[in-house]
């Protein structure tokens, strides 16, 4: 029975309307980005939805490393919360991460969404 009401469900929600331009629809189909692609797409937009975020992209935009205490410096935060940010962009993997003794250095690691930060900031007028 369960099985039925999503079936019920997912009908209700498909448009019963007739379809007026079958051809543009159908190449539109067939040209829809993979889902490998929407997701990488989706986790850049999800990181450049943070103004720290962006900063930090915008920031190691030109290739520098810098370690934590300077990205904090660089956003007028604490240490912790650039820490958090690095973290995220890193677990995202937008930046490069290495240890030096007790210090923690990021780079760019995807270049796409460094140039996406720095591109638009431009854009609109940073």
């Amino acid at each position: 029975m369960r099985a039925n009401v999503r079936t019920l469900r997912r009908d209700e929600d498909t448009c019963r309307i007739p379809c007026f331009k079958q051809g543009l629809v159908r190449k539109l189909q067939q040209h829809m980005p993979s889902d490998d692609t929407l997701e990488r797409a989706q986790t850049i937009f999800g990181a450049l939805a943070d103004r720290a975020r962006i900063k930090i992209l915008y920031a190691l935009r030109d290739g520098e490393e810098l370690c934590v205490c300077d990205v904090a410096h660089v956003l007028r935060v604490s240490i912790s919360t650039a820490s958090h940010h690095l973290r995220k962009l890193r677990d995202l993997k937008l930046l490069r991460y290495r240890n030096d003794g007790r210090m923690a250095y990021y780079s760019i690691r995807d270049e796409l969404a460094a140039r996406l930060a720095a591109d638009t900031l431009e854009e609109v007028g940073a």
